[in-house]
C-alpha cells in the first residue's frame, strides 16, 4: 500500500510539474500588447505597481520586468526640412538607337508620327506594336486590346494629356499597328 502511495504521489507531482512548465514556457510568440509610437504620460502609484514576485505572478522562477519606456517623440516638423527627390529634367532624352529597326519597325513609327504621336523611344512603340499584334493573332476583344493600349500609351514619358486624350493615342497605336505592323 505505501508503495502505492508512493506511485500515486510520484505521478502527480509529475502531472504538477508538467502543468506549471507548460504554463510558464509554452513558446507562444504572440505579442499580448500593441505597441505605440506616442508618447505617454502615467504616474506610478503603489497600487497601480505590477506584480513582480513570484507568487503575485503565479509563475515560480519567473520574475516579471517592467515595460521599457517608450521612444522619445520625433523633434517638430518645423525643424526638420522634409526629403525631396530630385527633379528628373524632362527636356533630357537619351538619344533612340535606330540601326537595329527593321523597315516594319521604321514603317509603323512613320505612321505614328504622322498621326502625332512621338514616342519617347522606338522600343515603347514598337512594343505597343507587337501587344496589338498578338492580341489580334490570339483572338482577344477590343475592349482588351484598348485598355491596356491605352494603359502603354499613357505610361510614355512624352505622351502629353494636353495634345490628345489617352484614349485617342491607344486608337492611332491600335489602328496604325493593324495597318503597318501586323502583317
Amino acid at each position: 500500500m505505501h508503495r502505492t502511495r508512493g506511485k500515486v504521489l510520484g505521478v502527480a507531482v509529475a502531472i504538477a510539474a508538467t502543468g506549471l512548465l507548460s504554463a510558464c514556457g509554452d513558446n507562444d510568440s504572440t505579442a499580448t500588447s500593441t505597441p505605440t509610437l506616442k508618447p505617454t504620460t502615467t504616474t506610478s502609484s503603489p497600487a497601480a505597481a505590477a506584480p513582480t514576485s513570484p507568487a503575485e505572478t503565479g509563475h515560480e522562477g519567473h520574475e516579471t520586468a517592467p515595460a521599457p519606456a517608450p521612444e522619445q517623440a520625433p523633434p517638430p516638423a518645423e525643424t526638420v526640412a522634409p526629403e525631396r527627390p530630385e527633379p528628373v529634367p524632362t527636356n533630357v532624352v537619351p538619344p533612340a538607337d535606330t540601326s537595329n529597326l527593321t523597315e516594319k519597325d521604321r514603317k509603323f513609327l512613320d505612321a505614328l508620327k504622322a498621326q502625332g504621336i512621338t514616342p519617347s523611344s522606338p522600343d515603347i512603340a514598337l512594343s505597343i506594336g507587337s501587344y496589338v499584334c498578338q492580341g489580334v493573332a490570339s483572338g482577344a476583344s477590343e475592349q482588351d486590346l484598348t485598355t491596356f493600349v491605352n494603359a502603354m500609351a499613357g505610361s510614355d514619358p512624352s505622351f502629353d494629356p494636353a495634345k490628345m486624350p489617352v484614349e485617342q493615342a491607344g486608337q492611332i497605336y491600335i489602328q496604325t499597328a493593324k495597318q503597318n505592323y501586323c502583317q
